[in-house]
């Protein structure tokens, strides 16, 4: 069992309290906005899902077993709303072939020093799809099987996906990696 530091809180909303549910959501409803925003990219519909995800949470504490702590059970509901809206608004994928061993290429050794702004803005360019996976993987955790199950792909598909959103987010940030680098 992983040692929690909102256990009582947790408890208390089992029993019922709406000061410990109102505390819990007041603790975890920024980190959570963040979660779905990473994977909706829409501030409404991030709302709208950190709503969501609270009601799912609340009413299924009798499920939560402690395995983990509130906030990463949580956070698990968070990305399943978050990823289930998107999927209501019928988004597909970008259509596949074999991947390609050039898709292999990496991002610039360091891209971690390109500005914040820059990088966040041409994810945002992404097709879904690549956002999707690349959002799931490289800021989420998530590895291609969790993501094959979360977004009823293949894990083929979620690498593949992946690959390509990499080479894509390479092409938008080369101009901007090219004139950092100048400065």
């Amino acid at each position: 069992m992983t040692q929690d530091p909102h256990t009582q809180l947790v408890e208390r909303c089992k029993a019922g309290d709406r000061l410990a549910q109102s505390e819990l959501h007041r603790r975890y409803r920024s980190a959570m906005l963040r979660v779905a925003w990473r994977i909706t990219r829409d501030e409404a519909e991030a709302e709208d899902v950190v709503q969501e995800a609270f009601l799912k949470a609340f009413r299924g504490l009798a499920y939560f077993q402690g395995d983990s702590t509130f906030g990463a059970w949580l956070k698990r509901i968070t990305i399943n709303t978050s990823i289930n809206a998107i999927k209501k608004r019928r988004l597909d994928l970008v259509p596949l072939e074999d991947q390609d061993p050039a898709d292999e290429a990496t991002l610039p050794a360091n891209d971690h020093q390109l500005p914040g702004r820059s990088v966040s803005q041409a994810i945002d360019k992404l097709p879904h799809g690549y956002r999707e996976v690349l959002t799931l993987y490289l800021l989420e955790g998530f590895d291609h099987q969790e993501i094959s199950r979360i977004l009823s792909i293949s894990e083929a598909t979620s690498k593949s996906q992946y690959c390509r959103a990499r080479k894509k987010l390479r092409s938008l940030l080369t101009p901007s990696f090219s004139s950092y680098e100048a400065a």
